[in-house]
């Protein structure tokens, strides 16, 4: 095996798995998680750590 088919054979593989990473992130079935998933930088959720939270010396 050259190693041109090699290279080709492993663009092949890439160029697979990231057109399968696609179509899994635009199901209609894992919507719902990327929704949920999208807004958790928006939700204002408490610091567990009381030493971590700003304003705080």
């Amino acid at each position: 095996m050259d190693i041109g088919v090699i290279r080709g054979l492993i663009t092949l593989v890439l160029m697979v798995a990231f057109l399968a990473m696609v179509v899994i992130v635009w199901s209609r079935r894992r919507s719902a998680e990327f929704e949920s998933a999208a807004r958790l930088p928006l939700e204002d959720v408490p610091l567990k750590h009381p030493a971590v939270q700003p304003g705080r010396e």
